[in-house]
């Protein structure tokens, strides 16, 4: 039988069109998968932390794991998105304080800044040769990355605070920069600094959570704080920390069931509290800590934390003046959820967190690995990005409190997506990539014998 041209040119394009709606259906259908580098070192290194700056250069740091007093510090790597990131050296080995010895790698935290300049803030530890040891808080500014390169040489670095610090956050919005961190000598107050020359010199400015009455009134003991964020749009500055309940249990157990984001207008000076979710009375919400983005593109705010079994989320079109009702993220095969992260820009939301099949983070037979989440129509797709598990075992989340091998990942890791190509990069650790015989390696279990894991950064980049 023949065919007119004509129909057949109708036909032939019908199945055209249907063949490339089915390939768009399947593409916008497909999970996204994950270009894995391991960033092995010698002395191995955990909790990492990523930041992709506005031309898609990346800088990571992560805390190096074996202590060598040669050269124990924090970590520094930097990249262009879809390349294999270059280590830069070591970035607060050098610090000096009269009459105390100083040594990094207590926590750390990176910031690719709209300037070009990448910014890190870590805790140091000032060993003082008679009365023992305290916090401080360094603050680096580094040059912008040419070709990719930052040498640690050309950074400035100095400590900011020496009056019993601990974990440190950092941000920026254009020239101005922004530090948090906990006072851990009494109250755990949340202190902040600000430098408004790209990390040169810094002044205290307001702390987020005193005098706001009964919205922080729990949490000038009882809080957990998590990360800063600047926004270029508004240029407010947000923190957000979970906090617990007032009442007998203030100063006596630590339940923060509460998330709490604290805005200023004024770059810190003052700062007004808003809840974002409240869970039951005795829920922890620091599993560990909760995590803050903003849409550099639009101002929009995402919150994420864990209850130690699932992942909620919850966002803001308003500048945290009111949030959403709590959604949650995780879903099986990741029956047990912790660590989350979250990331945002120009309107794609993106969600990590460590998962397990266990119902709970103290099982000992627990299997994990690294999840990745969208959100898409409303709801999350999860992704699982490694195919073998990153760690074995329990996880504790009671910090300095854990036993031995069951903090290898320690507290955190981090996603961030790179503008230029709309694509995640994540930074996660592994503890069974290799092992070390070293006799202060604590990663050991109790009665294991050397070799005992040692944990190393991977980074993960989405195809």
């Amino acid at each position: 039988m023949r065919i007119s041209p004509r129909p057949f040119a109708r036909i032939l394009s019908s199945i055209i069109l249907a063949g490339a709606l089915q390939a768009v259906s399947a593409l916008a259908t497909a999970a996204p998968s994950f270009t894995l580098t391991p960033l092995l070192r010698d002395n191995g290194s955990s909790e990492p932390e990523i930041s992709i700056g506005p031309d898609g250069t990346s800088a990571m740091v992560s805390l190096q794991w074996l202590f060598d007093p040669a050269s124990f510090g924090t970590l520094f790597w930097t990249g262009v998105f879809g390349t294999a990131p270059a280590f830069q050296g070591i970035v607060d080995n050098t610090l000096q304080h009269p009459g105390k010895a100083v040594f990094g790698a207590g926590d750390a935290d990176v910031d690719s800044g709209s300037t070009g300049r990448v910014h890190m803030t870590t805790l140091i530890f000032l060993l003082k040769p008679i009365n023992g040891a305290q916090l401080g808080v360094s603050a680096i500014t580094c040059p912008r990355p040419s070709g990719g390169n930052v040498p640690v040489s050309s950074c400035t670095r100095q400590i900011i605070d020496t009056t019993e610090a601990d974990r440190s956050w950092i941000t920026s919005d254009g020239p101005h920069v922004y530090i948090s961190y906990h006072d851990s000598g009494s109250s755990t107050l949340i202190h902040v600094q600000r430098s408004d020359d790209d990390g040169f010199t810094w002044k205290r400015v307001g702390d987020p959570i005193v005098g706001q009455g009964r919205t922080t009134a729990d949490a000038t003991f009882n809080n957990e704080q998590g990360n800063l964020a600047a926004d270029p749009q508004s240029h407010n500055v947000y923190d957000i920390y979970a906090a617990g309940t007032t009442g007998l249990l203030k100063a006596h157990t630590f339940t923060p069931n509460h998330i709490i984001v604290s805005r200023s207008t004024d770059m810190g000076k003052t700062w007004t509290a808003n809840v974002v979710f409240t869970a039951r009375a005795g829920t922890s919400l620091a599993n560990v800590f909760p995590a803050l983005a903003v849409d550099p593109t639009n101002g929009n705010l995402y919150a994420v934390w864990s209850d130690g079994h699932k992942v909620g989320f919850s966002s803001s079109s308003d500048q945290g003046e009111h949030w959403s009702s709590a959604m949650t993220v995780s879903s099986a095969p990741a029956n047990t959820a912790i660590f989350p992260w979250v990331a945002a820009y120009n309107g794609i939301v993106d969600v990590v967190y460590y998962g397990t099949t266990a119902a709970s983070d103290n099982d000992p037979s627990a299997d994990w690995h690294v999840y990745f989440a969208q959100l898409a129509g409303g709801g999350f797709t999860q992704t699982q990005v490694n195919a073998a598990p990153n760690h074995h075992g329990v996880i504790c989340t009671n910090g300095t409190g854990c036993g031995p091998g069951t903090r290898n990942l320690l507290d955190l890791f981090q996603i961030s997506i790179d503008p230029v190509v709309s694509k995640a990069g994540i930074i996660y650790t592994d503890d069974t990539l290799t092992t070390s015989n070293a006799s202060g390696n604590f990663a050991c279990l109790p009665n294991q014998a050397p070799p005992c894991p040692l944990p190393q950064a991977v980074l993960a980049q989405q195809n």
